[in-house]
């Protein structure tokens, strides 16, 4: 078995919206039958019981190595705990050759499971040992590791269940929520809401309590040492107990509390100033110890916290009743479980020598030992929900020290006897104001409810019915997505919006390029998504991108398909026929926003057309042809159609107004003349219409819209040299060709002329069909080979050309050059007033600077 190609869909794709790991498996003939490998199905079933369960997909299937591969990398996700349920296999043309998708909830995870999956198989047929048991500790270990934690987590989900996209920005835990100029930030539960400054002061201890005694909040009383000596000279100042405490520290870190003698002060100092220069002696409030969880100006959770402890049994030890403790599944290391394992470190340890106890010590059955005075989780203390108990009086002063600080998202600590009454009537007092409180014992307390607290964080970024969405459009087919794009985008800008556009050209912010170079894939458009100064987005979708990572959004408020074509990339990535292609470019449709979006689909073309099948919203369809099927079937349905109605666009809606643009005012038409501009106005018309423009707007956006090498470089660009026309195109493919022959059909010329290459990694077929269009159509034509042949040996393409060139019925000169320049200057030298020649470019840019400096050289 031969595993290869293992690449990640990051987006929703060709299999479903599930992000998934990907490969092509490769299988010997043996490995195909597999019922007859010796022994190989009982050693399966034995490394791996979940393996008997396995069936193939459908019943004619035969069971092979690649879905054994599938079954386990899925199966072994599922036994690690990860929410994973998708995986498919489908046999490619080539013999005993597969694709195979197993979804992912993190990627790393992912590409683990199928590298442990493959040793399986291997260890299954080579009858060698696999260790399940250590597999799963892997893949357990690296989830908890790269996933992210319980506070992050819960805000996440209650954004997606919101329908607001997010994307993972780093490693850990920041996040952006929504797209554009409608997203958020955060970090684990830090919001861009939360002031630098605030979250400043709240590390500082000392300035904390005096912005509160300010504000005329209870506190305790105390102040910031410089040494030993000076902490036992604040206790002694205080009178009391004392709590001994970092002045910049977080977490329960070096906090002490509850000292009476000396030895405690000097000792809890040691470890104090250990975390910070600066350290801090407070009065000792004695009650419970409460957290109470604020977001914007709500109190809405708290949670009475208990320190770690154990509870004697006359039988084991403080280090075995602690293991016992910590062997509760909800307890792990860090953050990521609901609560922490207890660790026996230096606090612990003195605050058992002040009980006269050690870790060896066997406590009496029924008796109380606690491990250390703070109730932190992060130190093994458990949490007990009491929202429901909060005195009003009590959740207003919450409130207030939140807001007197200035944190959006805060979590105070109260120390009180009970939180049914007002601080001011027991003594009670607010020890501490932290940012990026941890929510975990609000999610998921030891005993009482739950709170919705990522709810709540969600609600305080996004107003009710914001979902941090921009509009996206997503265009894709054979030809014309580029030119469609920027028609589009050209419409949105004169609606006032910044636009963010992708295509084979490059990426724009506003007009202004900021990336070259093909930018029609996923990494261009999450680029797009990431700009803050986008209010929507057009992203060209090809092919390439979506097979190899899937779609850069979740989802898109219009999809957009052109035409699909024989020619584009056929042959390559398992793509070898339309119908492959069109299962391939339908993924933008499927991927329209429920109910509200729609796609514009090609009436023309059937295997645009019949995406409207796949579509879960609503499908607008243009056509030229008013009396096409599709077209009046949907009319007389009262939904949405373009068409071309005598020498107008006319757009028809439900309510049977009918709008209509002139094609004299949409330039790249030239009057009409251009059939496949034409269709490329129609596309862009049903994008904004879907959008819900004004049709003022609409109409501005295509008259202001010129096909030039500034706003659409290498899309039917026109110049005049010498009184001869001459046209510059990207056309690559034969449809392409096709529709550049009908355009210059309209267009009077004395002679013409065509300067081609072809690209190497297309079919031979596909290479000799576009010669074999223009032999039909020009008188001369000149075949150029650039640097590039992408794996073709020299002279190969050039070959393939003259081919089609063979039974041509207007061709009569055929001349071969090397270099793409050298060729185009062939064609001005004989270029003539009245003559016409169409330059089908392939270095874009490079080539139209060329052209234009000719030109101008006259």
């Amino acid at each position: 078995m031969k595993v290869s190609h293992i690449h990640a869909l990051r987006g929703p794709n060709l299999w479903s919206q599930h992000t998934a790991i990907e490969a092509i498996v490769s299988c010997s003939i043996a490995e195909c039958l597999i019922d007859r490998l010796p022994g190989f199905i009982t050693r399966l079933h034995e490394y791996f019981p979940e393996a008997a369960l396995l069936q193939p997909s459908k019943h004619h299937e035969t069971m092979t190595m690649a879905h054994i591969l599938e079954f386990a990398a899925l199966g072994l996700q599922m036994r690690a705990g990860c929410p994973v349920s998708f995986s498919h296999t489908v046999q490619t043309l080539e013999t005993d050759t597969y694709r195979v998708v197993v979804e992912y909830s993190e990627e790393a995870v992912g590409r683990l499971a199928f590298e442990l999956s493959q040793t399986l198989c291997h260890c299954a047929i080579d009858d060698t040992l696999f260790d399940l048991a250590d597999a799963l500790h892997r893949l357990r270990e690296l989830d908890e590791d790269v996933r992210l934690g319980p506070s992050t987590g819960a805000i996440v989900h209650a954004a997606v269940a919101r329908g607001i996209p997010f994307r993972r920005l780093t490693e850990g835990s920041m996040v952006q929520f929504g797209w554009g100029s409608r997203q958020r930030r955060i970090q684990a539960s830090e919001t861009d809401l939360t002031s630098a400054v605030a979250e400043s002061i709240a590390q500082d201890k000392e300035l904390t309590k005096m912005l509160l005694h300010a504000a005329g909040i209870p506190v305790p009383l105390g102040r910031p040492v410089l040494n030993a000596a000076d902490a036992w000279a604040a206790a002694c100042e205080i009178g009391g107990p004392v709590v001994i405490k970092p002045q910049d520290g977080n977490q329960g870190k070096g906090v002490a509390v509850n000292l009476v003698n000396r030895e405690q002060v000097e000792a809890a100092y040691a470890v104090a100033v250990e975390i910070s220069g600066e350290v801090l002696v407070e009065r000792y409030i004695s009650g419970h110890d409460y957290r109470m969880l604020v977001i914007g100006n709500k109190l809405v959770a708290a949670a009475r916290r208990e320190p770690p402890q154990v509870v004697g049994d006359g039988v084991h030890s403080i280090r075995q009743l602690v293991e016992q403790v910590n062997s509760d599944p909800r307890r792990g290391k860090g953050h990521v479980a609901s609560l922490t394992k207890i660790n026996f470190d230096e606090i612990t340890l003195a605050h058992l020598a002040i009980q006269n106890l050690t870790t060896e010590s066997i406590p009496v059955k029924s008796t109380r030992i606690v491990l250390r005075n703070n109730a932190n989780l992060s130190t093994g203390g458990t949490a007990v929900d009491v929202t429901d108990e909060v005195h009003p009086e009590l959740a207003e002063r919450v409130v207030a020290a939140a807001q007197m600080i200035g944190l959006d998202i805060c979590g105070v600590d109260v120390i009180c006897n009970t939180i049914r009454d007002p601080l001011e009537q027991q003594n009670g007092g607010i020890i501490e104001v932290n940012a990026a409180p941890g929510l975990r014992m609000h999610l998921q307390p030891s005993s009482g409810k739950g709170r919705a607290v990522g709810e709540a964080v969600i609600a305080n970024m996004f107003a009710d019915g914001e979902d941090g969405r921009i509009p996206v459009v997503a265009v894709t087919g054979t030809n014309g997505k580029t030119t469609t794009v920027r028609l589009i985008a050209n419409i949105l800008g004169c609606q006032g919006l910044r636009v963010g556009m992708t295509n084979t050209d490059g990426v724009y912010i506003e007009e202004q390029r900021i990336d070259t170079g093909d930018c029609s894939g996923p990494k261009s458009a999450r680029n797009v998504l990431l700009h803050p100064d986008v209010d929507a987005a057009v992203f060209e979708t090809a092919r390439g991108g979506m097979l190899r990572e899937g779609l850069g959004f979740d989802l898109c408020q219009v999809a957009v398909v052109t035409n699909i074509g024989m020619g584009d990339h056929l042959g390559l990535a398992h793509i070898n026929t339309a119908e492959d292609l069109a299962v391939v470019k339908r993924i933008i449709v499927q991927n329209i926003m429920p109910d509200t979006g729609v796609a514009v689909l090609n009436a023309a073309d059937p295997l645009v057309a019949s995406m409207a099948d796949s579509c879960p919203g609503s499908v607008t369809f243009f056509a030229r042809d008013r009396n096409h099927p599709i077209i009046a079937r949907h009319h007389a349905q009262h939904k949405r159609v373009i068409y071309l109605d005598g020498d107008s666009i006319a757009a028809v809606g439900t309510t049977g107004v009918e709008y209509r643009i002139p094609l004299s005012e949409i330039p790249i038409t030239q009057n009409g003349a251009i059939d496949f501009q034409i269709e490329n106005a129609m596309a862009a018309i049903g994008a904004g219409w879907a959008l819900g423009l004004d049709w003022t707007v609409i109409c501005a956006g295509l008259t202001s819209f010129v096909s030039d090498v500034q706003t659409a470089p290498g899309r039917f660009n026109l110049f005049s040299h010498r009184g001869a026309t001459l046209i510059a195109d990207y056309g690559h493919n034969a449809d392409a060709i096709r529709a550049l022959v009908c355009a210059i059909d309209n267009m009077p010329a004395k002679r013409r002329s065509v300067v081609i290459s072809g690209a190497g990694d297309r079919r031979d077929e596909d290479i000799r069909q576009q010669t074999k269009i223009l032999g039909d159509a020009f008188d001369e034509v000149v075949l150029y080979q650039d640097q590039c042949q992408r794996g073709r040996a020299d002279g190969e393409v050039l070959g393939l050309l003259r081919q089609g060139l063979e039974n041509a019925k207007r061709t009569r000169v055929v001349k071969e050059i090397r270099g793409e320049f050298v060729a185009i200057d062939a064609a001005f030298a004989n270029l003539k007033a009245g003559e016409l020649c169409l330059i089908l470019i392939d270095q874009v840019e490079e080539a139209l600077r060329h052209i234009s400096r000719r030109v101008v050289a006259g």
